[in-house]
């Protein structure tokens, strides 16, 4: 599934590309960045054989799946605080709940969307999909929570690599 840049109609695409650029685990695992606001984010995680967690079928392992939906929740607050604040802030992961429907079909790549759907001043609440083909028939979903900490306890280089500079 091509994808255009869709940066001009998403603006806090950037942002949130520089945010998982940043996670270890995904550059490890190749994870792209295809769309950022302040309502969602939509990430790829391309097909690769080294992330089989069932050698017989091809089946990715669930815990990428996991990581792909964390990720994007994440990246998905980080966007909603920034927009509705003007600060970054980090927001670590308080709670994650990923429920599968199906396995990943083989070959493929899978696309997680997440959306912050409310902000306190402490706690960021998020909901998202994991899916190949169409959002209509999710592979898995996720609703999860993040601790919001503030601002200052992001440190300098942390805070400069998000805003691009």
């Amino acid at each position: 599934m091509m994808r255009p840049d869709n940066s001009e109609f998403f603006p806090l695409t950037g942002l949130a590309s520089r945010f998982v650029e940043q996670l270890a685990q995904c550059r490890a695992l190749g994870v792209k960045t295809l769309e950022g606001s302040e309502h969602h984010v939509l990430l790829e995680l391309p097909y690769n054989e080294q992330l089989v967690g069932y050698p017989d079928t091809g089946v990715l392992h669930g815990g990428v799946i996991t990581t792909l939906m964390d990720t994007a929740s994440g990246a998905a607050v980080v966007c909603a605080v920034t927009q509705a604040s003007g600060e970054i802030e980090l927001c670590p992961t308080l709670d994650l709940r990923v429920d599968y429907m199906k396995a990943a079909e083989p070959g493929k790549p899978v696309y997680g969307f997440a959306e912050c759907f409310k902000l306190t001043s402490a706690v960021a609440f998020t909901r998202g999909i994991a899916y190949q083909d169409s959002m209509d028939d999710p592979i898995a979903q996720a609703v999860g929570s993040f601790m919001r900490i503030g601002p200052e306890l992001m440190t300098d280089s942390f805070r400069q690599a998000l805003k691009g500079e």
